[in-house]
């Protein structure tokens, strides 16, 4: 079934975006993730997670972007990446944490395909303090210490690695790869609130 998803950039101009963003320009990446965020946000949402969960797949997928720019074969179709990596991540928060079965498409045909200029507004505004928070992102997490750099590198690769494969790849004990996410998760988060407010 087919679903409706609203964006905040043309159609045409997605593909452009996306390989001026994969060739190193902020400008364009910034642009695609203002355009793309209302996109990643509608399937988060509509999975009804936890804020703190919802925030945390909404960062993972834009994370995941980054890390496969140059493995995207179809740039005009990244939208649809999108979708459906925040999915996947949105199932597996779900099957962590045994919380109910995510919304099914009826969701996703609820959204109305006709805004107010009031909501685009409010839209525009909510893609843009998403941006700076990717933006944010990825500076903490060239802060982060190469171990942590490397950890999430793995466990965010795609196709995602468990931790017996990420434990094999780096080194590990497999008992110690969940609290050394966490812990580096959360250096993340404290990076993060250090560098929004230095500004």
């Amino acid at each position: 079934m087919a679903r409706a998803y609203r964006v905040l950039v043309e159609r045409d101009t997605i593909g452009p975006l996306f390989l001026a963003a994969a060739h190193g320009d902020a400008a364009a990446w910034k642009a695609l993730v203002e355009g793309l965020s209302p996109l990643v946000w509608g399937v988060v949402r509509a999975h009804r997670l936890a804020e703190a969960d919802a925030q945390e797949v909404f960062q993972t997928t834009w994370f995941r972007l980054a890390q496969n720019l140059a493995r995207i074969r179809e740039p005009e179709r990244v939208g649809t990446w999108l979708a459906t990596t925040a999915r996947n991540e949105c199932l597996k928060v779900l099957r962590h944490t045994r919380r109910v079965a995510p919304a099914d498409d009826e969701v996703f045909e609820q959204i109305p395909d006709d805004r107010t200029p009031e909501l685009a507004v409010l839209e525009a505004e909510e893609a843009a303090a998403e941006a700076e928070r990717v933006r944010l992102l990825w500076r903490a997490y060239r802060l982060l210490g190469d171990s942590c750099r490397e950890l999430l590198r793995v466990l965010m690769g795609a196709p995602p690695r468990g931790y017996e494969e990420a434990a094999a790849a780096l080194g590990m004990a497999i008992g110690s790869i969940g609290p050394t996410r966490r812990r580096c998760l959360d250096r993340l988060r404290v990076l993060m609130a250090r560098l929004a407010e230095e500004g």
